[in-house]
């Protein structure tokens, strides 16, 4: 058997070099690079291989450890799950800082691989810098916290470990269904330590990614349970974009005359302006698609995991005749809300079920205007919000209304936490799939930046902006100095409302009177963060890291704004300086919370009473 002699860092990168992911007769180079940040625990082994014999991978510096996960997240979420970049870093602190990364990206079902360093295997330094020393357990480390938020894990503490160990992580990362967060732990001796491996380990290899087709016999229980419904509502969630199914999915929804409205991750799979488009549903959704849920007696789940904010925390839907049908190639989602079931790609599904229902002659029973009607109400109110006007300062919604009015239907937006992604779900007008990448299945603050970063890199030829509110922006801003150092144009939208806006308002709502969530400073006559809001120049931190930047505080100076930062060759950043609480509101949904039995204040005990109210009127499953 041929060999080559190589460390066990550099066998890593030779092989992933050579692998290739094929959907639908398109193969794709799958793995694209490295984002990485050294430290002792990577920078001899995996960085000395990366920097000699890194092959056609590229590399990225990263400056932080969570915010280059999110990039690579971003990157291989706009991608549709065909190319990924591979995360590296150091032992202790700058693994666990991809923690919360790995998390991100499990929970959305986006593939991302995680290379943290980890202590000596010889265990000859013992203990080495930054090695965590349990007494009652020797053998864990700080990666071991990577478990519960990986879909596989490994550590390899033998070079020869490390044939196996990428066998089993290509199949995870390549999995529609099992893909998510993939660690190998690598011990830093490890790292360098040499092996003579099959020179057949690193010959190119194609992963297929076959369609799994619909059962025949799903179809048929799924079209007799469609065919007994006359008030029928599509939620179309990630999948759709997964499956690069959005074009079918319209064309069953016209076969039928039958209303969609979208999750998060499913947005912009159907144009805003088509008249079957009901919008966002749920907690976030729009006033027309959370009166058609109401009333539906089928709810169609296309490749959605049916998260609280999509359910309304399971209140959504109050016809007592409502049944679910689930296409989803994730058996574990398919069941939610307890479901029939169509275990499959979303594309196949959807065609195969449209035939069957074709045969049967089926049609949904609509009265006439019904839908129209509500589409033409919640237009208007969009329009009423695009327009809200203030005396004492920019609203949100009116932020929002410029923006969307001066993208092109191709740019693409990202957004992740805070008031925006209810706002944007509610009345942002997307028109081509793709444009609207919102990370809500873990909704962490710092993606913003990060995975506007990531879908840039994804799709050069695109315009990207970046949705962030101030509160996210200070906690995660440090991939804006990737981007500006890798000469990445995107476009940050800082919407300044004073602090931690979106939950101030939820705890207002459930009768507080506001505590800890704006940025003011403290007070001295009270004790309390309750003084004069903290005056934050964004625009100027974003000139000191070397972007172009603008400030807006009229609709005005936001179109303005707004062109001159189109010209800009680099990453620039607009600070929009909006008024606190002028976001949109529930519209006749709600999202369940905990609120206390037991408190001092009146209002509060008024909301625990309402509380209870609604999950009496919710499904208990």
């Amino acid at each position: 058997m041929k060999t080559i002699r190589l460390t066990m860092a550099q066998a890593l990168l030779k092989f992933l070099d050579q692998q290739y992911l094929s959907v639908d007769g398109e193969e794709t180079k799958f793995v694209r690079g490295f984002m990485g940040i050294f430290g002792h625990g990577n920078v001899t082994g995996l960085g000395e291989a990366l920097e000699r014999q890194a092959g056609e991978l590229i590399f990225i510096q990263g400056k932080n450890e969570q915010g280059m996960v999110h990039a690579a997240t971003a990157y291989a979420k706009q991608k549709n799950r065909r190319q990924i970049f591979a995360c590296t870093t150091s032992i202790g602190p700058g693994a666990l800082n991809m923690v919360t990364g790995a998390a991100t990206a499990t929970v959305n079902r986006i593939p991302v691989l995680l290379l943290p360093g980890d202590n000596f295997a010889s265990r000859q330094p013992d203990p080495v810098l930054q090695q965590l020393e349990i007494p009652t357990d020797y053998s864990i480390s700080a990666t071991d916290a990577f478990k519960p938020v990986s879909k596989f894990w490994d550590r390899i503490i033998r070079p020869e470990q490390l044939m196996t160990s990428l066998l089993h992580a290509m199949r995870v990362l390549t999995d529609p269904v099992e893909t998510g967060a993939v660690t190998l732990a690598l011990p830093q001796d490890v790292q360098a330590e040499a092996y003579d491996y099959p020179a057949s380990f690193f010959e190119k290899r194609v992963h297929t990614l076959d369609r799994r087709p619909a059962s025949p016999h799903a179809i048929k229980r799924a079209a007799d349970l469609v065919a007994g419904k006359k008030k029928p509502l599509i939620i179309a969630g990630g999948g759709v974009h997964y499956a690069a199914a959005a074009q079918e999915l319209l064309a069953f929804a016209e076969a039928f005359g039958i209303p969609v409205a979208e999750t998060q991750a499913g947005k912009s799979a159907v144009p805003w302006n088509h008249p079957l488009s009901l919008g966002g549903v749920g907690a976030t959704g729009t006033l027309a698609a959370n009166r058609i849920a109401a009333e539906a007696d089928l709810i169609i789940g296309v490749g959605t995991r049916f998260s609280d904010f999509t359910t309304a925390s399971k209140s959504a839907f109050q016809n007592p005749d409502a049944a679910f049908l689930n296409l989803n190639i994730s058996a574990f989602d398919a069941v939610k809300m307890d479901a029939a079931v169509i275990t499959a790609d979303a594309k196949e599904a959807i065609a195969a079920l449209q035939e069957a229902l074709t045969k049967r002659g089926y049609r949904s029973g609509y009265t006439e205007g019904r839908i129209s009607g509500l589409k033409a109400e919640w237009d208007e109110e969009v329009n009423r919000l695009y327009a809200l006007e203030s005396d004492e300062g920019l609203t949100q919604t009116r932020a929002i209304g410029v923006i969307n009015g001066f993208v092109e239907p191709t740019d693409v937006i990202v957004c992740a936490a805070g008031s925006l992604p209810g706002d944007l779900h509610r009345v942002w007008r997307s028109v081509e799939p793709k444009t609207y990448h919102m990370e809500y299945g873990f909704s962490c603050m710092g993606y913003e930046i990060s995975g506007a970063f990531g879908a840039a890199l994804a799709e050069p030829s695109r315009n990207v902006y970046s949705f962030v509110g101030d509160g996210s922006y200070l906690m995660l801003h440090s991939e804006f100095v990737t981007a500006i150092q890798e000469g990445v144009k995107l476009t940050v939208l800082l919407f300044d409302n004073h602090g931690f806006q979106c939950i101030h308002n939820l705890q207002r709502g459930h009768g507080s009177d506001g505590f800890g969530n704006e940025f003011r400073f403290r007070a001295k006559e009270t004790g309390r963060l309750n003084g004069s809001y903290m005056p934050i120049d964004f625009a100027a931190h974003a000139r000191s890291l070397g972007a172009a930047s603008y400030t807006a505080r009229t609709a005005d100076e936001l179109e303005q704004a707004l062109r001159q930062a189109k010209l800009e060759p680099g990453p620039v950043l607009v600070e929009i300086k909006v008024l606190p609480g002028t976001n949109t509101d529930s519209y006749e949904s709600w999202w369940h919370v905990g609120v206390p039995e037991v408190s001092v204040s009146d209002k509060v005990l008024e909301a625990h009473q309402q509380m209870r109210k609604n999950v009496k009127a919710a499904r208990p499953y």
